[in-house]
């Protein structure tokens, strides 16, 4: 079984900065891709950034130069260093790990992030 743990969530000004990580432990393959997901009251869950094991990366219209996705393999962790964020972020934050061997998805239990003006 995989497990995700986040951290790294919490209240932060507008044009403040914050850095979401995410270690991943259990059986997981080689070839995989963990990305963020954000999910704001009422809405639906929507993807914010993902990076293959290869480096590889994938981000959201609304955070690219803002936001910036990476990982340590050696680790299985992922992070999101958020910068100039906006009240629009603030949402749930959970992460996400694809094993594309498996074809199994799994998910983290998610961190608060909120932006105050």
């Amino acid at each position: 079984q995989v497990q995700l743990v986040e951290s790294g969530g919490g209240l932060v000004q507008a044009g403040g900065s914050l850095r979401l990580s995410c270690a991943a432990s259990g059986s997981i393959s080689s070839s995989n891709t963990m990305g963020w997901y954000l999910q704001a009251p009422g809405k639906q869950r929507d993807l914010v950034a993902s990076i293959t094991n290869a480096g590889s990366t994938n981000y959201a219209d609304s955070v690219r130069g803002r936001f910036t996705i990476s990982r340590d393999n050696a680790k299985n962790t992922v992070y999101l260093q958020m910068n100039s964020l906006k009240r629009e972020d603030t949402a749930v934050y959970y992460c996400n790990l694809l094993d594309r061997v498996l074809l199994r998805n799994y998910w983290g239990r998610g961190t608060q992030v909120t932006v105050s003006s």
